[in-house]
């Protein structure tokens, strides 16, 4: 599903403009950026929760090539965890 789809979509059930309903959802993505980038975590109800990880240096060997190692940078990364109403639904 792409984010034009999502916004048909809710504007048809909602009875909303698709210019409201675009704007809804950009505030939405803006403000779970903001929070994440703070370090919160954004929680949707029913749904799952977002939250920011820290992935550790690694030293990297592709295809077993000893000569050609390579550290990995730790960085940051953004993970998902599936709440249980979603859970059941999929399975």
């Amino acid at each position: 599903m792409t984010k034009q789809t999502l916004i048909n979509i809710v504007s048809k059930k909602v009875h909303l403009t698709k210019k409201a309903v675009k704007e809804t959802i950009d505030a939405f993505f803006a403000e779970s950026i903001t929070a994440l980038n703070k370090g919160e975590k954004v929680v949707v109800s029913g749904f799952g929760t977002f939250y920011v990880g820290k992935v550790d240096d690694k030293q990297v060997v592709p295809f077993g090539n000893e000569s050609k190692r390579q550290v990995v940078k730790g960085h940051k990364v953004v993970n998902f965890h599936v709440g249980k109403p979603l859970k059941k639904k999929i399975a």
